[in-house]
C-alpha cells in the first residue's frame, strides 16, 4: 500500500510540475488602452519629436527586457542601438518578466533627459570652468516615455 500511496504522490507531484505557463497572448492590455489611431514605430519617436521635450503619443515596438515587473519598467528598442526607458504611470501595475521580445503599443508621455550642460546657461546648476562641455551622458538613453496604457501586439 505504501508503494501504491508514493506512486500516486509521484505521479501527480510530477504532472503539477511539468505544466507549461502559457504565453502572453495578444490583445491583452497593462493599464488603459491605448488609443492606435495616431501610433507611430519607435524608431522613429525621437524625428518625430524634434525640439520639444514632452509629447503625448502612442508607438509600437519590441521589448529589449524588463527592468522591474512591479511598477512596470521596461526597455523599448528604439533603433541603431537606441533604448527607449519606459515606465507604468501607476505603480501598482506589474508586467510579467516574459514580456520580452514581444512586440508591444504603449500610449503616454515621451519626454527627452534634461541636460544642464547642453548649453542652456539659463537651466540651473550648470558645469563652470574645465568641466563644461565634458560632462558624459548616455547616447542611448535620451528619451524616457511614462506610460497610461500598453496592448501586447505580437
Amino acid at each position: 500500500m505504501k508503494i501504491f500511496a508514493s506512486i500516486v504522490l509521484l505521479i501527480i507531484s510530477t504532472s503539477a510540475l511539468a505544466q507549461k505557463k502559457e504565453p502572453l497572448p495578444h490583445g491583452v492590455v497593462f493599464g488603459q488602452k491605448p488609443n492606435t489611431r495616431a501610433m507611430m514605430g519607435a524608431d522613429k519617436l525621437e524625428a518625430f519629436m524634434g525640439k520639444k521635450t514632452r509629447i503625448s503619443t502612442t508607438i509600437a515596438g519590441k521589448v529589449v527586457k524588463v527592468t522591474r515587473e512591479k511598477g512596470g519598467w521596461f526597455e523599448l528598442d528604439a533603433g541603431a542601438g537606441k533604448v527607449i526607458a519606459a515606465h507604468f504611470k501607476d505603480y501598482n501595475i506589474t508586467i510579467p518578466a516574459d514580456m520580452a521580445g514581444r512586440t508591444v503599443i504603449i500610449e503616454g508621455v515621451a519626454a527627452k533627459q534634461f541636460i544642464a550642460d547642453d548649453l542652456q546657461h539659463m537651466a540651473g546648476d550648470t558645469v563652470i570652468g574645465k568641466k563644461q562641455h565634458k560632462v558624459k551622458t548616455d547616447a542611448k538613453r535620451k528619451v524616457t516615455f511614462e506610460v497610461k496604457g500598453l496592448m501586447v501586439d505580437k
